[in-house]
């Protein structure tokens, strides 16, 4: 349990950063590529064993990582498209909601335990997760047109953690999981690092400290948010199902909370309601263990 709650932790200060980027106006794609190098160093350096490239190439997820690092990257910038579109509140909630496709796959594939109170959980936090995100009494409204972009973010994130999952499953051992989160990290620099060239080549990057320290003070949580939540899934008295929801709605009732106790940020009653049904589902989806 002690490294669910600290991926909880890691996971809600990053959402705080995000909240501070915007405040001081940094440059999100300069400080996301720093963010990926220094979380992938941060993965390099927890690693026990002496690092070199044949050794690391012979793990059997290596190349895997390499899509994991590409669908990172693109699922950030999918849901800074869809909040250009479609609004903050449509981009979290699909963000939020992708928990269903991880909690789907771990019912069906690995026959993880259902019962009446986890179902009750897993159906309530979907609905705090929506009203949580919720930011006017109108509720959500999308545009034909932008749909595909909730979409892509809703699966994007469910085959993140989905992949995760079965990544910790079938191919990274115990000892191997701080090297396999760096080169997951490490290929999101990657891609980002070229497009940050091509802006550059085309003149319209300009570099700026706040932005690199932005993304240093990104990275390290970042890091520790994939490493303990990989370490959470290993929990053999926890299914997979239970930790992502409590992962996932933890996160959102703290980084709320932060939000008001911080931001001065407003909540509407579907706001309040949302916050009371996440406590629910959490504490349904717990003693359902």
């Amino acid at each position: 349990m002690i490294y669910l709650l600290l991926s909880i932790l890691a996971s809600s200060w990053i959402f705080i950063t995000f909240k501070l980027f915007t405040k001081y106006k940094v440059d999100t794609l300069q400080a996301i590529v720093i963010n990926y190098i220094v979380a992938s160093s941060s993965g390099f350096i927890a690693y026990s064993k002496p690092i070199n490239l044949d050794s690391i190439s012979s793990f059997s997820w290596f190349y895997i990582t390499i899509a994991l690092g590409l669908i990172f990257i693109l699922v950030f910038n999918l849901m800074a498209i869809t909040t250009q579109k479609n609004g903050l509140s449509v981009a979290a909630v699909a963000s939020k909601m992708s928990v269903a496709i991880p909690v789907i796959f771990g019912i069906i594939v690995y026959q993880e335990s259902t019962g009446l109170l986890k179902i009750s959980g897993i159906l309530i936090a979907l609905v705090a997760v929506y009203l949580t995100s919720v930011k006017n009494e109108n509720g959500i409204s999308i545009k034909t047109q932008n749909l595909i972009y909730p979409l892509l973010v809703f699966f994007g994130g469910g085959v993140i953690d989905t992949s995760l999952k079965y990544m910790e499953q079938n191919h990274v051992g115990e000892e191997e999981t701080s090297i396999f989160s760096a080169c997951i990290f490490g290929f999101a620099a990657i891609i980002g690092i070229c497009v940050l060239l091509f802006k550059f080549i085309r003149r319209e990057l300009d570099i700026e400290l706040k932005n690199i320290i932005a993304g240093i003070c990104l990275g390290v949580p970042n890091y520790f948010s994939i490493y303990f939540l990989i370490q959470a899934l290993r929990n053999e008295n926890m299914d997979s199902s239970t930790v992502f929801i409590i992962n996932n709605v933890a996160i959102l009732l703290l980084s709320t909370l932060a939000g008001i106790l911080f931001f001065k940020e407003k909540l509407i009653p579907k706001n309040w309601l949302g916050i009371i049904l996440a406590i629910i589902s959490i504490l349904l989806v717990t003693f359902s263990i």
